[in-house]
């Protein structure tokens, strides 16, 4: 029960002041004329001012309610290191009976984990949550257990009491790190990227060498061992090998005593691209057709192309001085001969034998194929005649051999089943939906892959592999009719990219392919094959373990399976002769930047309520309560600020001056008064 007189005034306040202004200037004035009952009539404007303000005896029953101390327990991936989680398991379990165990106190506790993706140790977030959910005015202590590498410190709240760290970790620690800087997602193939890296230690650092050995693997191949020193940046040129996603893997082996190898390892995904493609085009007799692959190659900013049409052939006699021409001799000897390894594809449309290019030329594109080049012929009715390309030197890296018959026919294109599974010509549409061809050269497939079919089920597109190169024969030079929508076209665009862009080896089009996509640390395992079985994919972690993922065919030949990685690092996936790798989680864990235990972070939040830092492997500190406002933490202690919360259960109210006395005194003081200035 507590007692407390209250006012409920019957009138505003204001105008309660204005009454009692009033009062006031009359008792002067009546003192200033020498009234002898001023006092009196004074007493007697008190009492009715007492009144009008309603004074109120209020009596209270109050419940005293608990003061709540929050302990933030961390658990995130810094907090494994060492021994840090015995040592907040067993401070906690020994505050959490000391706290409990002191009178009118509740003991909350909160667990911390990592947050999600790369988010890190999230403190304050589970702060601010506790915080929402109990009464402030009841909170008397925040206790964090901690090594005190906090992430979203810039959300951190109003304290309502104060707090302390409880830091974890040892005065001994120190680490090694390994830092990539700059590394960018994109990188030109054989052109040299230069990445930034830089090997440093932190914490009690023991005397040692001043440099590191650092090892380099790339897709998980045999690593190369170079040492740089220590706590100084160096600048690092990387080549990419070839296109598609290159995994670069930095380590620095991990050194007696440091605290974790978790941080010694960086890994680098980089899209290798091309800087140019080189495509030389080589056009015979104009045809209605003849800017098709032009029209293509130009459209494509990354194709350089180089494109020669011969329009006067050796045997053309007209009689026009060649120094009348307007045309540009054609460069035979110096691109055939000596640049023709710069060009990562040679078209040749509707190309003939006409004296131009001598056998010896026509060799050495085979030779430029056998080492990896890449020759794709889209041939016309010259191909089936005595001048075809065919009876040259080509002929040996030819998939098809022409019969001399040229097939003047409307037909539709059609994609074989085994087109159905190839990247070049999968997905491209319904046939029932494309417009008709009316023209193709009669061809019997030698080797290579069919995947399209024309008049009478007769070979179309035809792709093989020659040595290291590639090799396409289009049997019809009538693919524009699509362009000009000839009976509602069809995808010409679409078919004629892929086909080039497999020709110079774009690892999207591969046709017997591996490769995983991540997304944080979840991967989509994806394999594509000509094939209408394949096997699981075994996955190797990267610690060593292994497991067999299985497969299920999505689309005619593309199957995939989704797989969760349970940390993170380099993972190796291997089906077959085919294997691939991939980095799952960020190339730096954001938990592992920093790992050595520090107060830094955590002391401008707790200096504003005059919180402290015990070290835990000081011993355990001694608990005091502390008045609001005054240092709260000292050698050996920490303090609590008692709250002292209560709950009212009920409330009684009387008035401190009824009517009838008011008007007893008042009308008292007003006779006496009268009564006393008659007198005189």
């Amino acid at each position: 029960m507590t007692g407390s007189v209250i006012f409920d005034p019957l009138i505003p306040w204001p105008v309660l002041v204005v009454i009692g202004s009033i009062a006031l200037a009359a008792t002067v004035l009546a003192l200033w004329r020498g009234l002898s009952g001023w006092a009196l009539r004074g007493l007697a404007a008190l009492v009715l001012l007492a009144a009008l303000s309603g004074p109120v005896y209020q009596i209270e029953d109050r419940a005293p309610l608990t003061d709540i101390v929050l302990m933030i327990e961390d658990e995130s991936a810094s907090q494994t290191l060492s021994d840090r989680a015995e040592q907040t398991a067993q401070t906690a379990e020994a505050l959490a009976a000391e706290i409990e165990a002191r009178d009118n106190t509740e003991l909350r506790r909160i667990t911390v984990g990592d947050g999600d993706g790369d988010e890190g140790t999230q403190v304050m977030a589970a702060l601010n949550a506790a915080l929402a959910e109990e009464p402030r005015a009841r909170i008397a202590g925040i206790l964090v257990l901690s090594d005190g590498i906090v992430h979203d410190v810039d959300q951190a709240p109003d304290l309502p009491a104060p707090m302390h760290l409880l830091q974890t970790g040892r005065a001994q620690d120190w680490d090694r790190r390994l830092i990539v800087r700059n590394a960018p997602a994109f990188a030109i193939i054989d052109e040299p990227v230069t990445l930034t890296l830089r090997v440093e230690d932190s914490g009690a650092v023991p005397a040692g060498p001043a440099s590191a050995p650092l090892e380099i693997a790339v897709d998980g191949g045999e690593p190369q061992q170079f040492s740089i020193p220590i706590g100084v940046d160096v600048e690092l040129p990387v080549t990419l090998p070839h296109g598609g996603r290159n995994v670069i893997q930095f380590t620095v082996p991990q050194a007696d005593g440091e605290l974790t190898d978790r941080n010694n390892t960086a890994l680098i995904q980089m899209n290798g691209v091309r800087d140019r493609l080189r495509v030389l085009l080589v056009s015979g007799e104009p045809h209605p057709g003849g800017r098709t692959w032009r029209n293509l190659l130009k459209s494509d900013s990354s194709v350089d192309l180089v494109h020669f049409t011969i329009l006067r052939p050796p045997e053309k006699q007209d009689g026009v001085p060649v120094d009348e021409l307007s045309l540009i001799a054609f460069p035979t000897r110096e691109l055939f001969l000596e640049k023709i390894n710069d060009f990562d594809l040679i078209i040749f449309d509707r190309y003939k034998r006409r004296g131009i290019l001598p056998a010896i030329y026509l060799d050495n594109v085979t030779n430029y194929i056998n080492d990896g080049g890449a020759v794709l012929i889209a041939a016309g009715p010259d191909f089936a005649t005595a001048d075809s390309i065919f009876r040259s030197p080509l002929s040996a890296i030819l998939p098809a051999q022409p019969s001399a018959r040229v097939i003047e026919e409307r037909y539709v294109p059609t994609v074989t089943d085994l087109g159905q599974r190839h990247p070049v010509t999968a997905d491209l549409g319904e046939t029932g939906d494309w417009g008709a061809w009316l023209r193709q050269i009669d061809v019997k497939q030698r080797s290579g892959e069919l995947l399209m079919t024309g008049f009478d089920d007769r070979p179309l597109l035809v792709l093989d592999r020659v040595g290291e190169g590639r090799v396409a024969l289009l049997a019809s030079d009538h693919a524009w009719l699509w362009s000009r929508g000839y009976e509602g076209g069809g995808p010409q665009l679409e078919l004629l990219r892929r086909l080039a862009h497999w020709m110079m080896k774009e690892p999207e089009l591969e046709e017997e392919a591996l490769w995983a996509e991540a997304n944080g640390q979840s991967m989509r395992i994806i394999r594509q094959t000509l094939n209408e079985e394949v096997g699981p994919v075994t996955v190797t972690r990267p610690n060593g373990d292994t497991l067999e993922v299985p497969l299920r065919e999505l689309s005619p030949g593309r199957f995939e399976a989704q797989y969760f990685g349970p940390e993170i690092g380099l993972y190796r996936l291997q089906e077959g002769e085919l294997s691939s790798v991939i980095g799952l989680g960020p190339a730096a864990p954001r938990e592992f930047e920093r790992t050595i235990a520090t107060a830094e972070i955590l002391e401008p939040v707790m200096a504003g309520m005059r919180g402290g830092v015990i070290r835990v492997e000081d011993g355990l500190p001694a608990i005091r309560n502390v008045r609001a406002g005054r240092p709260a933490a000292g050698r050996g202690w920490i303090g609590l600020t008692p709250r002292e919360a209560y709950e009212t259960r009920d409330v009684t109210q009387a008035g401190l001056l009824p009517p009838w006395l008011v008007l007893l005194l008042a009308g008292g003081f007003l006779l006496a008064g009268w009564l006393r200035e008659g007198r005189r």
